[in-house]
């Protein structure tokens, strides 16, 4: 299976694109994980059975297969678990081959994200001999296998020619910190938001008057959706950048990965003389 590009836009607000994990890169990242793996349960076992001839110790045959079993879940459930999560979606084996798993929205996996991912492992590569992650990652068009489905994860190659993405945070205006601080937009929709994100990212390149335009179609919806509504004449550029700021933060709040850089204050032109700079409201 050919490397893919795979657009991810990370709740900073940044379209990333980037290439997913083939099957030979990851299948490789996966022998080298097992042989550590492998090699680290019989070492464990060697160890503990030495111990116990070392003690004179005399285990009965139920708590010795306790103890088997007990390692042999930490090391395979436990070592990709502990990795992914301390190691920011990265094992032994991914980091050989330059492999990391993210979210589907381009954000660290946490904790929740590396139990899923190790435990339907069990289904993906011992149940099914491998044969149900190799069906996933062929028929998925982000190559996903069944752990990453659930998890809501996907692989991506870091050593990669694309230029390195940077996280962008949206700021609060100068003069609406107030306004900011009260604002809520629990009701704004993840696609307002997305239409807030791409009109900031491309106002700089757009000619005045559909700059202002374009501003005020997307804010009047959503300003119908924050309470309370924006002061009377704030231009609407500056209304959605507050409300992209707020929203950036009430996402982080609830987990989300803090932004690694922050844009300088934007400035926001004047409204085009034939508008009034009045005319925003989402009675409008």
């Amino acid at each position: 299976m050919a490397t893919t590009q795979n657009q991810v836009v990370t709740p900073e607000a940044v379209p990333l694109e980037l290439e997913t994990a083939n099957i030979g890169s990851r299948g490789l990242a996966v022998m080298i994980d097992w042989l550590i793996q492998g090699t680290t349960l019989f070492a464990l076992l060697v160890g503990l059975t030495a111990l116990i001839g070392a003690t004179n110790a005399h285990l009965g045959v139920g708590i010795a297969a306790a103890l088997f079993f007990l390692l042999t879940f930490l090391v395979l459930w436990g070592y990709p678990t502990a990795l992914e999560t301390l190691w920011r979606g990265r094992t032994i084996g991914k980091a050989a081959l330059g492999l990391r798993v993210v979210t589907i929205e381009g954000a660290p996996v946490r904790f929740r994200h590396a139990a899923i991912r190790a435990t339907l492992g069990l289904v993906d590569f011992i149940l099914t001999s491998g044969a149900g992650a190799i069906v996933c990652v062929l028929l998925t068009p982000r190559s996903q296998r069944l752990g990453d489905l659930v998890a809501g994860t996907v692989v991506l190659r870091e050593r990669t020619g694309l230029r390195a993405p940077v996280a962008v945070e949206f700021s609060v205006p100068a003069g609406l910190e107030a306004y900011a601080q009260s604002l809520d937009v629990a009701r704004v929709t993840a696609d307002d938001y997305r239409a807030a994100r791409t009109f900031l990212l491309r106002a700089a390149g757009l000619a005045p008057g559909v700059r202002y335009d374009l501003a005020l179609r997307i804010a009047k919806p959503v300003a119908g959706r924050v309470q309370p509504p924006p002061p009377v004449g704030v231009p609407p550029e500056a209304f959605l950048s507050c409300v992209a700021a707020v929203y950036q933060h009430r996402q982080a709040r609830q987990g989300a990965p803090v932004p690694a850089y922050a844009p300088p204050p934007p400035s926001f032109p004047p409204p085009p003389p034939d508008r009034g700079q009045g005319d925003f409201s989402p009675l409008a």
